[in-house]
């Protein structure tokens, strides 16, 4: 090769590397309102945002890849657990985490505070962030779920959850609502025994709860949709 020859390869593959890193920088900048819904960023979202940086929020959770790692990710909260869900434990951490492992403290946020942060996730939650983190993957789910309620015609328990419209409210893979926490996240939480007798008396066990009571079903029937929802959880990890 000779030295002409040599040079023209090089500045002919550093100009096309430059060309293509600019225009993709270019495209990447001219999609950011669309994938950030820039349109949705009002006062409330950006309150919201200074509330979680006032009380620290970032030394124990993780939003959007920053923070700490002793909480749950926060990228997806508002998805994985509804806005009801996230004021209860904003309110009340003492109660809504009187069971679990993990503790919460109680930052005495005053309503609009709350509020606010609850936009501010729920705006968090819809960037498009290519499906991350991980664990709360609306794909994450969606195989084991589809074959469980596929199955609803020989599965009792997939067949009760169907019947008592328990979609309505809680999310399963990418059906339902998100008023409430997901089940999969239910059935990672917490045993079946425990989900049984929570359908037959949610206010025994949660305080302040808004879930309906199931007491028209069976103590047998209830037991069988907690094994059903901790199953979901059981299954979660397959790809």
């Amino acid at each position: 090769m000779t030295e002409r020859t040599a040079k023209g390869v090089f500045w002919g593959g550093t100009l096309s590397s430059l060309a293509l890193f600019l225009a993709l920088t270019v495209d990447t900048h001219g999609q950011f309102a669309a994938l950030t819904r820039a349109d949705k960023l009002d006062d409330t979202v950006v309150a919201g945002k200074r509330v979680f940086e006032r009380y620290n929020c970032n030394d124990c959770h993780t939003i959007l890849g920053f923070g700490g790692y002793y909480a749950p990710d926060l990228t997806r909260a508002y998805t994985r657990l509804g806005a009801d869900a996230i004021r209860r434990r904003l309110a009340q951490p003492e109660v809504a985490f009187r069971d679990s492992y993990r503790k919460m403290p109680n930052q005495h946020l005053s309503p609009a505070e709350i509020e606010s942060l609850v936009a501010y996730l729920e705006w968090v939650a819809g960037i498009d962030n290519h499906d991350w983190p991980p664990q709360d993957s609306e794909a994450r789910w969606k195989r084991s779920t589809e074959r469980l309620l596929a199955a609803a015609a020989l599965s009792p328990a997939a067949a009760l959850v169907q019947q008592e419209g328990c979609l309505s409210c809680h999310a399963l893979g990418d059906r339902g609502e998100r008023q409430g926490p997901r089940l999969e996240r239910v059935g990672a939480r917490r045993s079946a025994a425990w989900i049984g007798e929570y359908l037959g008396d949610p206010q025994r066990l949660a305080p302040g709860s808004e879930m309906p009571g199931y007491q028209h079903l069976s103590a047998a029937q209830r037991q069988m949709i907690g094994e059903f929802i901790v199953a979901l959880a059981a299954r979660g990890g397959e790809r």
